[in-house]
């Protein structure tokens, strides 16, 4: 499977969901929360986003939480 990974924070619920998709579904992924790691904000700004969640899969960016989006590509 693709290396995962979401740029989060803590009151983002989107971002909840996302990480309990993953959870559900038995997906690992690597979490950036950009409130607690400044390189992670400066990460996620440097590729052009203001928001959270950026979920990465591969070289696939998602912007925001759609289930149906994540489940196509990982094929569920």
């Amino acid at each position: 499977m693709k290396k995962i990974e979401i740029y989060t924070t803590e009151s983002c619920s989107y971002c909840h969901a996302a990480k309990d998709f993953f959870r559900q579904n038995n997906i690992s992924f690597t979490e950036h929360d950009i409130t607690k790691d400044t390189q992670a904000r400066k990460e996620l700004m440097r590729k052009g986003y203001r928001s959270v969640p950026l979920i990465i899969i591969g070289d696939k960016e998602i912007s925001g939480f759609d289930r149906e989006e994540l489940t196509t590509i990982l094929k569920l």
